[in-house]
C-alpha cells in the first residue's frame, strides 16, 4: 500500500484502539531473534474467530510469503505485534498441518534483525534446491520483500529463522517508480522462476521478470492496468477441471483479476475489465484485500487467503480468511473464479442436524428454532422456480425480541443476495454460510458467488439463535443442514520446541508459551505432559529455574504426572524422584536464571542423569516402580522454563569432560547441536585444559555477527578465540587484541569447520578442511587453560568439538 495510505489507515485504526502494554513497536536485535511479544491468550476472547486466523496478539494485515514446506503450511502475514495498529512492519509467522488448526510461531523476520523493508511478498520452497541456499536436510523456504527493489531471504531450518541473501547488500531487482509487494512462482513449462511485482511505472502496473535459481532475475515484460493496485498474484488454474485448458488469473489487492494466456514472458488477456472475486468491502481495511496463493501444495491445489481488517478485539487487529479452493469455470459471461472453502472445515465438525423439503413461510415457524449456537456452518438449497416469497434467508445470532446481529437474505425480485447479484441456477439458489465469533463468509452459485465479511457477534448465550425466514409468500427448502464447529485452537506449541509426539496437556500449574520456550507456574508440583511414551529412551531438555525451587524432566508418567521425575533443585541437588520417594540425590551448585541441561537413559529398572553435558552420569540408580508411559516437564513451587526436549541420542557431541558452565549469555542443547545466543561476548566452558594441542569443531552464526573456539581460557572466558565473523573475516584475538584477521566470505545461516593449533606461542587456524591455515600467528600471553565456545552479538551453533 502507498505510504500516505498507510499513515492514514494507521491513524484510523490508531483512533479505535490504544497500543498494547509494553515496548513501542520498534526494530529488534539479532542475539534475541526470533522474538516471540504475544501475548498469552484462550483464543476464547468476544469476537475471536475460532476457526479463522488471527495473529496472537498485535496488528496483522496482508498475507505473505504462504507456502508448503516440509509436511507443513507455513502461513506468514505483515505484523506489527508490539500494537494494534499497523507500524514498524515484521513477518509474523503460524504453521498449520491442514490449514485449518493454526499454532502462532516466533517472529519469522523482524528489522533490525533482517535488513530492508518488510513490506509484503511472496515465497517458493526451492525443492531441488536452484539457488544453492540449501545447508541442512531441509528445504530452503525462500521469501521475497522490501520496497523499491526485491530483496531475498531464505530458511534453511524450516521458518524457524531466516537469513539475508548476500547480507541484504544488493536486491535482486529494482523496478522504475515505486515498487513492492513480489509474488514468485515455479514455471513448470519453461522450468524456471517468474517474478510478478507491482510498481506504479506510467500507471499501475506489474512487471515480469524471469530466473534459473530464484537469486539471478532478468526482465521479461510489463502488463499495465489501472485498477491493478499492489500485492499482486498470479497463477495457472484449469477451466472447468480440465488440465489441457489451462488459464492463467492476475489478481490485485483488491481481488479484483482478469483471465489470460501466459508465454512464459508475457501476459495477454482480451478482458478490457476486470471481475470482483469477492464482494466484500475490497480495500486495506476492509473485509477482502492482499489475497494470496499458497506455493508448492502436496495436491496441486490453488488455495487463497486474504485479510480481512475489519475484525479487532482487546488484544488484536485484523484477521484472515477461511482458506478457499480456487477453480475456473466458463460461464456465459466467459470464464470465472469460483471460490470454495477447503475440505477439511468438517475436521471441526461436531453436532450436525439435516432437514429436507420444507416449506417456509408465515405460517410454517422456525425450523431451526431449537438450536442455539456461536460458530457453525449452514448449506441449503432453495428451489426459487415457484418461490411466492419476496425475501427469504437467515437471521444470524438471533434474539427473542425479533432483533439479530446479520442476516442473510435472497430478493427474489431484483436476484440479488445481500445485495449482490446472484441469478438462481436451474431455478435453485444454494447457500454455504460459515459463521464465526467476528467472520461471516457466504458462499453460492458454486463459489461463483463470494462474500467475505466482519461481524460482531455477540456470543451471550441469548443471542445464539438462528432464524429461517420468508416474507411475503412461501420459499420451498429442498435440503438444509447445520452443522456445529468447534474451535480450531490450541493444538501445536508455539514455542516449545520437540520431537515428542502432543498434543501436550497441563495437570497443575500454569504453562505459558514464551521467547525461551514454555514457561510453568505452579504452587506444589505442576506438570506438562505429551501425548508421546516410552518404556527405554533417551530423554534430554533445556530447565531454567526463574523463580521455582525445581524443575525438571518427566518420564515413564500417567496423565496425571505420576512417574519418574530429575529435576534441577536450587537447594543445590540433582535429583531422581517419584511419589513418595527421593530415589537419589546428587549435591551441586544450582542457580536460577540459567539454563541447565539434564540428560535421562531409562534401561529397565536403571536410570541414569547427566548434568550440562558431562561425559559422565551424575546419577546412576535402580527402581522398578514404573515401567513405562508419557514424556513432560515438571515445576515445583515457583516458575521454570524448559525448552528442547527431545527423544534420542542427539544434541552436543563433544570431547569428553566433566560439567560445561556458561559466562554470560544463554546457552541451550538443541538437536543440532550447542545453541548460543548473546548480546556481547558469551561463553560456554568446558572442564577441560590444555597447553599445546589441536582443537577443532563446526560453527554457524544463525543471525548476527560472531562465534568462535575458546582456548586457553580463564574461568571467565579470558583467553584465546578463533572467530568466523559475518562481518566478512575469520579472527584470532585475545581482549584488548586482534591478534590477526583472514578476510573470507561469512554467511549466516552456513556451518563453517574451524581448527586451531597451538604449539607454545605459535597458534594456527585452518578454515573448512584447507590444506594451509589462514592464520598464523604468534603470542604469548595465555600459556594454557579451559576448552570452549565463544559466541558475540548474535545466535550461534557449535557443534562436534573434537581435541587430539
Amino acid at each position: 500500500m502507498r505510504r500516505i495510505a498507510w499513515m492514514l489507515l494507521a491513524a484510523l485504526t490508531a483512533s479505535l484502539a490504544v497500543f498494547l502494554p509494553g515496548t513501542p513497536a520498534t526494530a529488534g536485535t539479532a542475539w534475541d531473534y526470533p522474538e516471540f511479544p504475544y501475548q498469552p491468550t484462550t483464543y476464547s476472547e468476544p469476537f475471536r474467530g475460532q476457526f479463522h486466523f488471527s495473529s496472537q496478539s498485535g496488528w496483522m494485515n496482508d498475507p505473505n510469503g504462504l507456502v508448503y514446506a516440509n509436511g507443513e503450511y507455513h502461513f506468514f502475514y505483515q505484523n506489527n505485534p508490539h500494537g494494534l495498529a499497523w507500524d514498524t512492519m515484521h513477518w509474523g509467522h503460524a504453521t498449520s498441518p491442514d490449514l485449518v488448526h493454526w499454532t502462532q510461531k516466533p517472529i519469522a523476520m523482524e528489522p533490525g534483525v533482517q535488513p530492508g523493508d518488510l513490506w509484503s511478498g511472496g515465497g517458493v520452497v526451492d525443492t531441488h534446491d536452484t539457488s544453492g541456499l540449501k545447508t541442512g536436510v531441509y528445504d530452503p523456504i525462500v521469501v521475497f520483500s522490501n520496497t523499491d527493489g526485491v530483496s531475498v531471504y531464505y530458511s534453511n531450518d524450516n521458518g524457524q529463522t531466516f537469513q539475508a541473501y548476500d547480507h541484504g547488500a544488493k536486491q535482486i531487482t529494482v523496478p522504475a517508480a515505486d515498487s513492492r509487494d513480489p509474488k514468485v512462482f515455479w514455471d513448470t513449462d519453461r522450468k524456471r522462476w517468474t517474478m510478478v511485482v507491482w510498481s506504479d511505472q506510467d500507471g499501475n502496473g506489474v512487471s515480469f521478470y524471469t530466473s534459473p535459481d530464484l537469486l539471478h532475475w532478468t526482465f521479461a515484460s510489463r502488463y499495465q492496468g489501472s485498477w491493478l493496485f499492489e500485492c499482486p498474484d498470479m497463477y495457472p488454474l484449469p477451466l472447468d477441471g480440465d488440465a489441457r485448458k489451462q488459464e492463467w488469473v492476475l489478481t490485485s489487492a483488491s481481488g479484483e483479476y482478469v483471465v489470460g494466456s501466459f508465454d512464459g514472458t508475457t501476459f495477454h488477456t482480451d478482458w478490457t475489465q476486470p471481475q470482483a472475486m469477492n464482494l466484500g468491502t475490497t480495500y486495506a481495511g476492509g473485509t477482502f484485500y492482499a489475497p494470496e496463493t499458497f506455493t508448492n501444495t502436496p495436491d496441486g491445489k490453488i488455495v487463497q487467503m486474504a485479510w480481512q481488517g475489519g475484525n479487532q478485539g482487546s488484544t488484536w487487529t485484523g484477521d484472515a480468511t477461511f482458506p478457499v479452493d480456487l477453480g475456473l469455470v466458463s460461464t456465459p459471461d466467459g470464464p470465472r473464479v469460483t471460490r470454495t472453502p477447503i475440505p477439511a472445515l468438517s475436521s471441526l465438525a461436531s453436532e450436525t442436524e439435516s432437514w429436507k423439503d420444507r416449506t417456509i413461510g408465515a405460517g410454517s415457524g422456525n425450523l431451526l428454532s431449537s438450536i442455539k449456537a456461536d460458530t457453525y456452518e449452514i448449506t441449503a438449497r432453495f428451489d426459487v422456480s415457484h418461490s411466492t416469497a419476496a425475501r427469504f434467508g437467515f437471521d444470524l445470532h438471533a434474539r427473542s425480541d425479533g432483533s439479530a446481529d446479520s442476516s442473510v437474505v435472497y430478493d427474489t425480485a431484483a436476484q440479488t443476495l445481500r445485495g449482490k447479484p446472484l441469478a438462481p441456477d436451474h431455478g435453485e439458489i444454494t447457500l454455504q454460510i460459515l459463521v464465526d465469533r467476528g467472520q461471516l463468509e457466504i458462499y453460492a452459485d458454486g463459489g461463483l458467488y463470494s462474500l467475505s465479511d466482519n461481524v460482531d457477534f455477540d456470543s451471550a448465550a441469548d443471542s445464539q439463535g438462528i432464524r429461517l425466514f420468508a416474507t411475503g409468500g412461501n420459499v420451498k427448502l429442498d435440503s438444509a443442514t447445520f452443522t456445529r464447529l468447534n474451535t480450531s485452537w490450541g493444538t501445536g506449541e508455539s514455542t516449545l520446541a520437540s520431537d515428542v509426539a502432543g498434543p501436550w496437556h497441563a495437570a497443575g500449574g500454569q504453562w505459558t508459551d514464551t521467547g525461551g520456550g514454555k514457561q510453568g507456574t505452579a504452587t506444589g508440583n505442576g506438570f506438562y505432559l505429551s501425548a508421546g511414551s516410552g518404556a527405554d529412551a533417551v530423554y534430554q531438555g533445556d530447565i531454567t529455574l526463574d523463580t521455582a525451587q525445581a524443575g525438571g524432566l518427566t518420564f515413564r508418567a500417567g496423565a496425571d504426572g505420576t512417574g519418574y521425575t530429575a529435576n534441577i533443585d536450587a537447594d543445590g541437588v540433582v535429583k531422581l524422584w517419584r511419589p513418595g520417594k527421593d530415589i537419589a540425590v546428587y549435591s551441586t551448585p544450582i542457580s536460577k536464571g540459567r539454563a541447565y541441561h539434564l540428560k535421562v537413559r531409562t534401561d529397565g529398572p536403571r536410570i541414569r542423569v547427566w548434568l550440562d553435558n558431562g561425559a559422565d552420569p551424575v546419577i546412576d540408580a535402580t527402581d522398578s516402580a514404573y515401567t513405562s508411559g508419557r514424556y513432560g516437564v515438571n515445576v515445583f513451587n515457583g516458575q521454570a522454563t524448559v525448552q528442547n526436549l527431545n527423544t534420542g541420542t542427539a544434541g552436543l557431541t563433544a570431547f569428553p569432560a566433566g560439567r560445561w558452565t556458561p559466562h554470560s549469555g544463554t546457552w541451550t542443547v538443541t538437536p543440532q547441536g550447542l545453541h548460543g545466543s548473546s548480546s556481547q561476548d558469551g561463553f560456554y566452558l568446558s572442564d577441560r585444559t590444555g597447553t599445546d594441542f589441536t582443537y577443532q569443531g563446526d560453527l554457524s552464526v544463525t543471525n548476527g555477527t560472531a562465534t568462535g573456539l575458546t582456548f586457553r581460557a580463564g574461568a571467565d572466558g579470558v583467553g584465546y578465540t578463533a572467530t568466523i565473523d559475518t562481518n566478512g573475516v575469520v579472527k584470532l584475538w585475545r581482549p584488548g587484541k586482534d591478534i590477526a584477521v583472514h578476510d573470507a566470505s561469512i554467511v549466516e545461516g552456513r556451518t563453517y569447520h574451524l581448527k586451531v593449533q597451538a604449539d607454545g606461542p605459535r597458534i594456527r587456524v585452518w578454515l573448512d578442511n584447507g590444506a594451509d591455515p589462514v592464520i598464523d600467528a604468534t603470542d604469548d600471553a595465555y600459556g594454557s587453560g579451559f576448552f570452549g565456545v565463544n559466541a558475540y552479538a548474535g545466535n550461534t551453533v557449535a557443534q562436534n568439538l573434537a581435541i587430539s
